[in-house]
């Protein structure tokens, strides 16, 4: 069995706002793990949603003990796939996340619904869902256990990039973190493999939303 993990959050500001910096994401100071972004495709259906699929980028650093198990090659990066249907008439965005590398060592798939908060019209709510599984023998629970506390870190770091993007949206000046200083490098070399990645991305098995 995998690991579940479920929470929710809240942004305070509008759904719209919200859906507006949810596309304005990257970069920010606490998101330098993630390199690139790549639309593979976008279309409207006739009831006015808006479904799009992303390729992503990121850093992944894993612990010395499993780079044994990873290509060289591959053991610093990961790509990402990101579906998402945006409903202006419901006004709900549902986005599900899963990896297409490292999927044996360790696949996780996100859930994330977008909705009004029910208690505060101005306010956006959050549901988040996360499945954490390893197919690797004998080893699968101690990757899983891995696996959900780095995903617990990086929730409290996205909804903290969130804030960020928001802020800066509402004309405020959000606060400075050392984290601001991307790299480039990292960045140049992450645009030179994609490419091999968007293939995959391309073919990879539509996943449903329920």
């Amino acid at each position: 069995m995998g690991k579940y993990f479920y929470c929710t959050g809240l942004l305070k500001s509008t759904w719209d706002q919200v859906c507006i910096a949810f596309w304005q994401r990257y970069p920010n100071p606490y998101s330098n793990h993630v390199l690139t972004e790549d639309i593979i495709f976008r279309e409207v259906t006739p009831s006015n949603c808006l479904i799009s699929r992303r390729l992503l980028t990121k850093t992944s650093r894993s612990p010395r003990w499993m780079e044994r198990y990873l290509p060289k090659h591959m053991s610093s990066s990961a790509y990402i796939i990101e579906d998402s249907i945006v409903d202006p008439q419901k006004q709900t965005m549902t986005t599900l996340t899963w990896n297409i590398t490292h999927a044996r060592l360790m696949s996780v798939e996100e859930r994330c619904h977008y909705q009004i908060n029910p208690e505060n019209g101005s306010w956006t709510e959050i549901k988040r869902e996360a499945w954490i599984s390893s197919g690797v023998y004998g080893l699968s629970r101690a990757i899983q256990e891995f696996g959900l506390a780095r995903f617990k870190n990086s929730v409290t770091k996205t909804m903290k990039g969130f804030e960020y993007v928001l802020a800066r949206m509402q004309g405020e000046t959000p606060s400075r973190t050392l984290a601001e200083t991307a790299t480039e490098r990292a960045r140049e070399t992450a645009l030179a493999a994609k490419e091999k990645a968007k293939d995959l991305a391309s073919h990879a098995q539509k996943k449903q939303y329920v």
